[in-house]
């Protein structure tokens, strides 16, 4: 078994099933949770001062209860505030870290192949302690996800890396230094890196080609309010001045735009009027832009997003995954499944991770017509779909198999949704709670 299979069954949730019969519209208002791509760097960043970092707003999914474990690992006391009046299981929650004192540098093989994200522990614990032995992160169905770029970074800023049976084990022991960083490509996960190694470098560090996504930007703001010196906040140069140290904060983790894009397909897919509440439509103009290409109406209101169809036929629109600014690949899965439902043909180009066409043989099943050409996807809209038992692969495809069943007729089966719990809080309330027919079958 997988390792993160099996800890996913440790937290209770490996057989649960969740079955849809299609065919409902959705109406409703569904609240968006705080951004799980936001919270997992937030989370790490505790472990750059002694004093309490408070994240509010942060999603119980079961990669947030797997990094509390982790960072529990290196000495981190975390605390979760209890609920107060009138919360759901739904609200997010506020988490206390203290690392006080970090008792051990070492992030093992055994849980951080359980979720990549861990992997970028290395930097804080780099800066702060001189050093660290962090497990590569293994194997991962999304193409090869390099950590070439996070080890460069690193390296610019002085550490000394050596990789040994599986570890990379990194050394500062008189501190890193300010330095030149360009990027070759956009990475999400070495600008992550990078600011939080450089927050505590002597002299200034430059960030050339960083990724502009709103969850870096929330790192960055959050590392500011803890007394990093950092400029050009959402733009592709970042400059940082290094401290000596830094304080506690209190930060509250944006809205998962992911999340919300998701909800907006399945809204437009199954048809009706979904209200997404708490969402900025900056966050993701992109998606709602093909949206609207598609013929759903998109509207911003006071508290966020309103999609609607009523009857108009979805239309085929043409989608190429780029970086934030541009189609999130996150989003891709969920969108190849709208457009199984639409009037005409359609192509979608991944250009961001190899292997994320998992989902094409699991829509298929519900009579979707997709062929695969390298990088692209051509996907013949379908008038009808039809329910069908489906396995999940990973997180983004298992939810497009929720959006496709929420439009096939008649029943949807869907096996192994630890993939889900993994991403979406609560997703089976809030899509019952607008007329979905849905329910989990615990295992």
């Amino acid at each position: 078994m997988p390792p993160r299979e099996a800890a996913t069954r440790e937290l209770g949730q490996g057989m649960d099933r969740i079955r849809i019969v299609g065919g409902t519209k959705l109406n409703g208002i569904i609240p968006i949770a705080g951004a799980k791509n936001a919270a997992l760097p937030l989370m790490i960043a505790s472990l750059l001062t002694p004093e309490t970092l408070v994240l509010e707003n942060v999603p119980r999914l079961s990669d947030v209860r797997m990094l509390k474990r982790i960072l529990g690992n290196h000495g981190v006391d975390v605390t979760v505030a209890g609920k107060r009046p009138g919360m759901s299981t739904e609200d997010g929650e506020d988490v206390r870290l203290t690392a006080a004192h970090i008792v051990d540098t070492v992030a093992p093989y055994e849980l951080v192949s359980q979720m990549r994200a861990s992997f970028w522990v290395v930097a804080p614990l780099l800066a702060r302690m001189g050093q660290a032995k962090v497990s590569l992160p293994g194997g991962c169905a999304i193409g090869t996800r390099p950590v070439d770029l996070l080890i460069m970074a690193l390296e610019k800023l002085g550490a000394d890396i050596e990789i040994d049976a599986g570890y990379v084990i990194a050394k500062a022991p008189n501190g890193l230094k300010g330095a030149e960083i360009t990027f070759p490509k956009v990475t999400v996960g070495g600008t992550h890196t990078a600011l939080m190694a450089a927050v505590l470098a002597r002299g200034t560090t430059t960030i050339h080609n960083a990724a502009r996504e709103p969850e870096v930007s929330d790192l960055a703001e959050c590392l500011v309010k803890m007394g990093a010196k950092i400029s050009g906040i959402g733009t592709s140069d970042l400059v940082i001045e290094g401290v000596t140290s830094l304080h506690g904060a209190t930060h509250r983790v944006l809205p998962d735009r992911i999340e919300a894009g998701t909800y907006a397909f399945a809204a437009a897919m199954a048809g009706g009027d979904v209200t997404l509440e708490g969402i900025e439509a900056k966050h993701l103009q992109a998606a709602l832009d093909k949206l609207v290409e598609s013929g759903a109406e998109v509207t911003s209101t006071e508290t966020g997003i309103r999609i609607r169809r009523n009857g108009t036929p979805i239309k085929a629109v043409d989608v190429t995954t780029e970086a934030f600014p541009g189609f999130p690949t996150d989003l891709q899965a969920q969108f190849m499944a709208l457009m199984s439902r639409a009037n005409g043909t359609s192509k979608i180009v991944e250009t961001i991770f190899e292997n994320r066409f998992m989902h094409v043989q699991e829509l298929a099943r519900f009579g979707a017509k997709i062929r695969l050409d390298g990088d692209m996807a051509i996907v013949e809209g379908t008038g009808a779909l039809k329910g069908a038992p489906v396995m999940a692969t990973d997180l983004r495809a298992s939810v497009s198999l929720v959006i496709a069943a929420l439009a096939a007729e008649g029943e949807t089966m869907i096996n192994r949704v630890y993939h889900l719990d993994r991403g979406f809080e609560g997703l089976e309330g809030k899509l019952s709670r607008c007329g979905a027919q849905i329910e989990r079958i615990r295992g």
